[in-house]
């Protein structure tokens, strides 16, 4: 396969994802999770085991389209977040209604948290300043260490990277919330790492590429190291799927981001950066040739 000859292909499915994203988030609004948006929080021992569908159909009467996760070592203890703002006597009332059922003492009221829209928002501009950070140290570190044009290539994935994540999430109406931050700068590193193995390869192919093309450098770098991409990818899948196969519900909300990214940043890796790297050089060399 000719991946760097065949850039405008894969870009424009990439493009095609970001744009339908973008549309899908004016019709519908992106999914912004409690931390984002404010609303309360419950936590309650309920002392047995329980299934999160039996708690959401007892506080279905209060409207609340909560996220009910289990919590505690043997998850016997449950934690609600709705993005509704519940005053003191509306808690009390939704612990009321779990009372009656599991037989439960004001003790089992382990903790109750109003969350504000400021919080969201000192959350965002944080995650915005850390992406914007970890970019910057990595367009230096990799111009340093290869030259600019890798830098810029390898940015542009990146950022590619985190529009095609976000449009997942749009489409699919998944929760944005804190751990799909944590997820995405996991993501990040994850992603230029795969990328720099790449480059290192393009990087050693570029002294013996003779007459060749530097799109030509990059397909045979990339067929000699699309082996070792794949399989990598494939056993950080195993073993994140694993853990959203058989953890609990919060778990699963920060390896779901986790996945979708991994298959991203794979993606990226072998069918953004690289060609990139290669339009960019030889779009270089024509205008030498010329000037």
């Amino acid at each position: 396969m000719r991946f760097a000859h065949q850039l405008k292909i894969w870009g424009s499915l990439s493009l095609a994802v970001i744009i339908f994203g973008m549309v899908m988030a004016l019709v519908s609004g992106v999914n912004l999770g409690i931390d984002f948006t404010g609303g309360t929080m419950i936590h309650v021992n309920i002392g047995e085991s329980f299934e999160v569908s039996e708690i959401r159909e007892l506080i279905e009467p209060f409207e609340l389209q909560p996220d009910i996760i289990h919590a505690g070592m043997d998850k016997t203890q449950v934690i609600i977040k709705t993005k509704v703002s519940l005053n003191n006597t509306q808690r009390m009332a939704v612990f009321s209604t779990l009372s009656e059922v599991y037989d439960l003492t004001d003790e089992d009221f382990l903790e109750a948290e109003q969350f504000g829209p400021a919080i969201g928002a000192e959350l965002q501009n944080k995650a915005l300043s850390s992406i914007l950070f970890a970019a910057i140290g990595m367009l230096l570190y990799i111009t340093f260490r290869f030259e600019w044009l890798y830098g810029i290539s390898a940015i542009i994935a990146l950022i590619h990277d985190v529009l095609i994540l976000l449009a997942v999430y749009v489409i699919f109406q998944i929760p944005v919330n804190s751990s799909f931050i944590a997820a995405v700068l996991t993501i990040v590193g994850y992603s230029i790492n795969d990328t720099i193995v790449v480059f290192d390869r393009v990087r050693e192919n570029v002294k013996t590429m003779g007459r060749e093309s530097f799109k030509e450098v990059a397909d045979r770098s990339l067929k000699q190291t699309l082996t070792r991409s794949i399989n990598t990818s494939l056993t950080t899948l195993l073993v994140i799927g694993s853990l959203y196969v058989l953890g609990v519900e919060a778990i699963k909300e920060f390896t779901l981001p986790l996945m979708a990214g991994v298959l991203v940043g794979t993606y990226s890796s072998i069918f953004i950066a690289s060609p990139l790297w290669a339009t960019f050089k030889d779009m270089k060399r024509r205008a030498k040739r010329k000037g």
